[in-house]
């Protein structure tokens, strides 16, 4: 089960919305629902978690690029919603070169039965699909919500509850308790 939440920082404060990710299949659509939420393209955060396994925090502001953090990498890339946050990471180090062949060495097309993107395997460390790894723990910026009063550190040192304790932090905890 997800919950999925809009945090969006106006000039009163912040104003909470819950979110439905159904039509949701990449980060660009993320963005774009987190800027539909935003007021003079102040900040967007979009909390995605689920039930305690990991949650991921998109940061969005105006036109720049999403910045992205998730607590818990390898749970994430089991999860639709996870993989999204995940493989935009894991991208960002790869060669766009290496995406120019679209056959897996089985010889299926991404995606087909069979293919070596169907799931991950573990590799002990961390998780493989299409020759990449999906490390264990927390993988992306650390550093989200250092300026709104959360430090790396204190992200890093979330378990159980997160959304809760990153919202009591941001003074948006009475809002975010609405649309949960």
């Amino acid at each position: 089960m997800y919950f999925a939440a809009l945090l969006a920082r106006t000039e009163d404060g912040w104003e909470a919305s819950d979110t439905e990710l159904d039509d949701v299949e990449t980060l660009a659509d993320l963005a774009d629902l987190a800027r539909e939420a935003s007021v003079d393209e102040d900040t967007v955060l979009v909390f995605i978690e689920q039930e305690d396994a990991w949650f991921g925090i998109v940061r969005v502001e105006g036109e720049d690029d999403p910045r992205i953090y998730v607590s818990d990498a390898a749970a994430a890339a089991r999860s639709s919603y996870g993989e999204i946050l995940i493989d935009e990471l894991i991208d960002k180090d790869n060669d766009p070169a290496d995406d120019l062949d679209t056959l897996d060495l089985d010889g299926t097309e991404d995606g087909e039965p069979g293919g070596a993107d169907d799931e991950y395997t573990d590799t002990g460390d961390g998780l493989a699909a299409d020759g990449e790894t999906v490390p264990t723990g927390a993988i992306g910026d650390r550093e989200i919500l250092a300026d709104l009063g959360l430090s790396g550190a204190e992200l890093l040192a979330l378990e159980s509850d997160a959304m809760a304790e990153i919202a009591e932090a941001l003074g948006a905890a009475d809002v975010l308790e609405t649309v949960r």
